[in-house]
């Protein structure tokens, strides 16, 4: 079975470059045109899934390769991408941080290999220029596996200021697809453990993202990002799918011997990937 789901991946250099805002924004203003966007979260986060379900209409799932193993990241994402028109994945942290100790385990980077899919790489260029070039080549060259397929400009300040950004990055290769100018921010407020839940400031959390998708639909463009998200290439292999998993784990009970249950079911011996059934 191949999985043929247009796909992006929302990766940045760095934690606070943008990438909720630019994959919430994304993600409602896909849905504002009628397209059924299926949302995405790298990693086990459970308060950013919170608004990437208000802006989509769809349940926020996660992609974790470390607690649900990186075999289980492809089936569980055609699962709950199924019958979808678009799907937005919103990376973790920089693009390439993934479990301590483990190399690339579980980053972004990891999920988006695993995804075939490419990743827009929004950068936070309030404090730069030419330099801005430099940065998005050593991340786009840095691993020849992730493609590196286009780059949203946050946090400009001026004109002249884009104009300095898009210069510098025609030498660098990589397209520059969506733009935001540098503003007050949007009001979603966040704590020690990240941004405050949707369930804590619904009508508040409504508007936040209502917001976001009218900064996204100005500065980036739709089409474009839409093209390339449609240019990601088939996925070989089956769905997760939960009643398999359930008959299978219960002939495994059954029976004296654990015989695999196929490559989308869950292991009894690793029990981590339990998480993985909601």
């Amino acid at each position: 079975m191949v999985t043929s789901v247009p796909r992006l991946v929302i990766a940045a250099p760095s934690s606070g470059s943008g990438k909720t805002t630019v994959a919430t924004g994304l993600m409602a203003a896909f849905a504002s045109r009628g397209l059924a966007v299926s949302p995405h979260k790298v990693g086990p986060d459970y308060i950013d899934p919170g608004y990437h379900a208000l802006a989509a209409g769809r349940v926020g799932r996660n992609l974790d390769a470390y607690l649900c193993g990186a075999e289980l990241v492809a089936p569980l994402f055609a699962h709950g991408a199924r019958g979808c028109d678009v799907a937005v994945v919103e990376g973790v942290m920089g693009l390439y941080d993934g479990a301590a100790g483990e190399g690339e385990l579980a980053s972004t980077a990891h999920v988006a290999k695993l995804l075939r899919a490419p990743v827009v790489l929004v950068v936070d260029a309030s404090s730069q220029a030419r330099s801005v070039a430099a940065l998005v080549h050593g991340f786009a060259s840095w691993d020849p596996e992730v493609r590196v397929a286009g780059v949203i400009l946050n946090k400009v300040g001026s004109e002249r200021h884009e104009v300095m950004l898009r210069e510098a990055l025609d030498e660098a290769g990589v397209p520059v697809l969506g733009v935001l100018r540098r503003a007050r921010e949007v009001g979603t407020p966040s704590r020690h453990l990240g941004l405050v839940p949707v369930a804590e400031r619904r009508a508040d959390a409504v508007e936040a993202v209502e917001a976001l998708a009218s900064q996204v639909r100005q500065g980036c463009d739709l089409d474009a990002l839409l093209a390339l998200a449609r240019s990601a290439p088939g996925l070989s292999g089956a769905a997760w799918d939960a009643a398999e998993v359930v008959a299978c784990e219960a002939a495994q009970l059954s029976s004296s011997g654990s015989a695999p249950c196929g490559s989308t079911a869950l292991n009894t011996a690793d029990m981590r990937s339990e998480i993985c059934l909601l």
